[in-house]
């Protein structure tokens, strides 16, 4: 594991900001560090306002999807809301979907089946829309690069209004609008919003219409709150404000859904993270499992009762999910040591019969072993579909773009991406990517990295300290939860395993005699030597509390030990 600390902040910046804020200096420098460097700033970050919004008009094309929708409107026409079976997806559908059917009685839903239709928008869904009369597709966290398709509908006279964020390609699809912040000929100040939040920017758009106010339209934003934490999107700018009042709805006046979704959690304020690791995989499992109708469905309900039923359903999905990708990984590290490729620079591992839902979870579970790029096939249809996840720093996608001549379709995004290919090209694609990331890939990225934000003494993690550190939240890509340093500590002699296989590592520690704290280390049990006989230590951490029995009390959460 390698530890880098970033570099230290401006020392007078730091210490200026902290005097006009009235905060201790290790506050200031993560605030300086978030180039966060004057009181306004500073007052914008800890206070956000719905009020900051961008004017959703500045979007390219929004007048034109607004004008689209409201003759739909007046005219009473059918209209078909469409989005991926993902989480960004359903939430997207589950938005516009109700906002819609506030005005409208002419409204349907339609997810394209993971594993019959594939990914974003199909000519199956397109000639569901035919065949039963509707005159407008709205499309969203999908459609960008869907130029045959949304050609084939207009043909046959089926508007699109494409609500999308990711990268488009040299051409843009012919449909009435294209709503997607990256276009290169969109000026809409905010680049980074996931498919729900540039759909929230349309219905935000509409509502001024029908004279709406942004406070008019804060109950959907449960909805976009989910869809930031689970795309991984950047939480800062608008989407810190879109996921801080998100928040403010999941925990004060969650829609029935979320409140089937979370009523077992034992917590009475739900973070980000509670958001990514709860909810998140609960509705993806739908998708994944089953059919992404699933998750609409129990986004849309307004009966608590009916979304208790539904979400039992996904529940089970989800405890399905979850048997299945922890025995599709024991497979697939298996295959590893028998083709001998401990040793590779990637990993490709391909079976027929794994569940195309979940190779993107277990291509994540194989990094956890072997950190390098990794890809797991299945057999889907007449093709090998593939999810693609990478390791920091490196960019899967320019990749598997250099390795394109044996694709059949590809997309995503640095991180994370999908693609098909023939059976018969899959050993030449797997020896290409083998190549291309031997040769390009620096060889420091091959071990795992902790971004430390800054050193910190134990006697500094004050009450009042991590009061502040809390208004940091919601936490995300750009504005991760800070990571702290501290040297020469001493477990209390009572240092243990604790967990399933003691997998994990619980202690308590203090450094120069300062207060004992509580620490975990989730996955740090084979570090139990290095504690023992009081010997100092070194430990990068999060903070976080600790909730037993209504009784709060502040944690370490330990990413790693070091003699």
């Amino acid at each position: 594991m390698r530890w880098t600390l970033k570099p230290f902040p401006d020392v007078n910046t730091t210490k200026d900001l902290a005097e006009k804020l009235g905060v201790e200096y290790p506050i200031a420098a993560l605030l300086v560090q978030r180039g966060i460097t004057t009181f306004e700033q500073a007052k914008t970050f800890f206070r956000p306002q719905l009020k900051d919004l961008h004017d959703p008009f500045l979007m390219k094309d929004m007048d034109k999807a607004v004008e689209r929708i409201q003759r739909a409107l007046d005219n009473n026409e059918r209209i078909l809301v469409y989005g991926d079976y993902d989480v960004d997806g359903t939430t997207s559908v589950a938005l516009m979907a109700t906002y819609l059917e506030s005005k409208s009685t002419q409204i349907s839903t339609y997810i394209p089946d993971r594993f019959d239709e594939g990914y974003g928008i199909s000519y199956k869904g397109i000639d569901y829309a035919l065949d039963n009369n509707f005159s407008l597709i709205i499309a969203l966290d999908c459609g960008v690069k869907a130029i045959e398709k949304v050609q084939y509908a207009k043909e046959k006279e089926l508007d699109f209004i494409i609500c999308d964020h990711h990268l488009p390609g040299e051409n843009l699809p012919s449909a009435v609008a294209v709503l997607d912040p990256k276009r290169s000929d969109c000026t809409y100040p905010f680049k980074e919003l996931c498919g729900c939040g540039v759909g929230f920017k349309l219905i935000q758009a509409l509502g001024q219409n029908f004279g709406e106010t942004i406070e008019d339209l804060t109950s959907y934003l449960d909805l976009v709150a989910t869809a930031i934490g689970a795309d991984i999107v950047t939480v800062v700018g608008e989407n810190r404000i879109l996921a801080y009042y998100g928040l403010k709805v999941i925990n004060s006046n969650p829609r029935p859904g979320f409140q089937a979704l979370i009523q077992n959690i034992k917590k009475d304020i739900l973070s980000i993270t509670d958001v990514v690791f709860v909810i998140a995989p609960r509705i993806n499992a739908a998708g994944r499992m089953k059919h992404g109708n699933y998750a609409v469905a129990l986004l849309k309900e307004q009966n608590i009762q009916q979304a208790e039923i539904t979400s039992k359903e996904i529940e089970d999905f989800n405890s399905t999910r979850r048997i299945l990708d922890q025995e599709i990984t024991k497979e697939a590290l298996l295959q590893i040591e028998e083709l001998e490729e401990v040793e590779c620079s990637t990993t490709v591992v391909y079976h027929p019969t794994w569940n195309k839902g979940v190779i993107g979870i277990v291509a994540s579970r194989l990094i956890e072993t072997y950190y390098r790029p990794t890809l797991v096939f299945t057999k889907s249809g007449d093709f090998l579909a593939a999810s693609a996840r990478s390791v920091r720093g490196f960019d899967v996608y320019k990749a598997l773009q250099k390795c394109s001549q044996y694709i059949e379709q590809f997309g995503g995004h640095k991180y994370a991406a999908g693609l098909t290919l023939k059976e018969e090209n899959y050993e030449a694609f797997k020896s290409a990517f083998e190549k291309e990331v031997s040769q390009t890939m620096p060889s420091h990225l091959t071990t795992p990295e902790i971004l430390i934000d800054s050193k910190l003494n134990l006697s500094d993690i004050t009450p009042k300290f991590y009061r502040i550190l809390k208004q940091f939240a919601p936490f995300g890509p750009q504005n991760m939860s800070p990571v702290f340093i501290t040297s020469e500590v001493i477990d209390s002699g009572y240092g243990k395993c604790v967990g399933q296989d003691n997998k994990h590592l619980k202690v308590t520690l203090s450094q120069n005699n300062s207060s004992k704290i509580n620490c975990i280390g989730f996955g740090l049990g084979d570090q139990l030597e290095i504690i023992k006989n009081k010997n100092p230590f070194k430990i990068v951490y999060s903070i976080d509390e600790n909730e037993w029995n209504g009784h709060i009390s502040l944690q370490l959460k330990l990413k790693n030990i070091k003699p």
